[in-house]
């Protein structure tokens, strides 16, 4: 089992504990430099990239003696596990309705005690709505600076396409902004991931922040895994021949029926078909589209290494959603040497310009989608594998990613808070 595997086991292999009537065990690394806080709800066994994100902060804290990390997240019941300078907190949490991976995380008074036991000298928030205020008033009486780790487009999640907004959604659109902009105030700093996002943010007003784009396991997502593609297709039902991927959480905002809207026209000019890897709130409407019978669905897969290879079977791998903040799974297709057809906006249209191993469509046109995903299939995918691979090694790379953010951390301790 992995340092990872085992920080993440199930709660019943856990140690058990009452978190907020029981003795907690002593701080580990007391001695370290810098001790971060992790806090999300956005932390489930089947989410995706912020539970990739905060495990591998964690691989990259164990590895440095002069670092500790300590992470809250919510679970079925109160747990601890650890590894070296890295201890994580369950705290029993009722689920989120129509978000099965997720719990809500109200332990007020467990978050309180947690803060004060651990003494972190800064807290990254990474969900936008009960989170920080459980955690603004858990340190009131401290001098602990927070900072946000601007995740998920929370206005465009709720009214993504302004030409077709209702009344309804428009005013939802603007208080969401309201809402962002009160919560800027308890942050001297808001961390995104995309220059898609920082803009986003400034326009309304955000503008104290630093861009740290997240990074890609090198050595999992690797272009040698394409060598047994063959094998993994047979072993996952997958059919032969040029083949698209998709893999993520089946939500709207993930605009998977358009990709199923504009596939027929695909498959008919190339042949290729089309695979949906995961789960979510958009399966069963999935499943029951027209085209749904020329799709193949994979479940979710729990094992880094089961993802690996299903991105390195793919000739290509395809982001229609247009409000991606970043893309991890384009990032890690791209490292597989897999190339990506990518919405002309949002985060992962940057990792496609910025790497030159796919194409843009039209941001919510399945003709325009239908016709690129036909280009890029008749492209020498060879080359932009190549690309791609080049790109993630020299941009993307964990190490260099957390070396930044732990500056960016450093920087706030030290009171500079210019936008980086």
């Amino acid at each position: 089992m992995s340092d990872v595997e085992q920080l993440t086991r199930p709660e019943a292999e856990s140690t058990r504990i009452d978190v907020g009537r029981d003795a907690l065990p002593p701080p580990l690394r007391p001695s370290a430099s810098l001790g971060v806080l992790d806090i999300t709800e956005w932390f489930g066994d089947t989410s995706g990239g912020i539970r990739t994100y905060l495990l591998q902060k964690a691989m990259y804290v164990a590895a440095r003696p002069a670092l500790r990390q300590v992470l809250t997240v919510p679970g079925v019941r109160d747990a601890i596990t650890e590894l070296d300078g890295v201890r994580m907190y369950r705290l029993q949490g009722p689920r989120i309705p129509r978000q099965k991976p997720y719990r809500f995380l109200l332990a007020t008074r467990s978050v309180a005690k947690i803060v004060r036991h651990e003494s972190p000298d800064i807290i990254e928030i990474g969900s936008p709505f009960i989170v920080p205020w459980v955690v603004r008033h858990a340190t009131r009486a401290l001098d602990v600076p927070l900072v946000c780790f601007y995740h998920s487009n929370l206005p465009q999640l709720f009214a993504p396409r302004p030409h077709q907004r209702s009344l309804a959604r428009s005013a939802m659109y603007r208080a969401t902004w309201h809402y962002m902009r009160r919560l800027d105030r308890l942050f001297p700093l808001t961390v995104v991931t995309s220059r898609y996002s920082a803009a986003d943010l400034a326009r309304e007003g955000i503008d104290r922040i630093a861009m740290v784009p997240l990074g890609v396991d090198l050595v999992q997502f690797h272009p040698d895994r394409r060598a047994h593609a063959a094998q993994t297709r047979a072993r996952f039902g997958l059919p032969e021949g040029p083949l698209a991927g998709f893999v993520g959480r089946f939500a709207k905002e993930k605009e998977l029926t358009l990709l199923l809207n504009a596939w027929p026209i695909v498959e008919r000019r190339t042949g290729a078909r089309l695979v949906l890897v995961g789960t979510g709130p958009m399966e069963a409407a999935l499943r029951a589209h027209a085209y749904a019978s020329r799709v193949t669905f994979v479940p979710f897969q729990s094992t880094r290494h089961a993802l690996a290879d299903l991105l390195a079977a793919f000739d290509v791998y395809v982001a229609p959603c247009r409000i991606e903040t970043f893309g991890l799974s384009s990032l890690e297709a791209l490292a597989s040497g897999t190339p990506v057809l990518s919405a002309s906006t949002g985060g992962v249209s940057e990792q496609i310009v910025n790497s030159g191993a796919g194409r843009l469509f039209d941001a919510g046109n399945a003709e325009s989608l239908a016709y690129e995903a036909e280009q890029l299939l008749g492209s020498d995918l060879s080359q932009l594998g190549s690309q791609g691979r080049a790109y993630a090694q020299r941009e993307h790379a964990w190490d260099t990613v957390f070396d930044k953010l732990f500056d960016v951390y450093r920087r706030v301790l030290a009171g500079q808070t210019a936008s980086v």
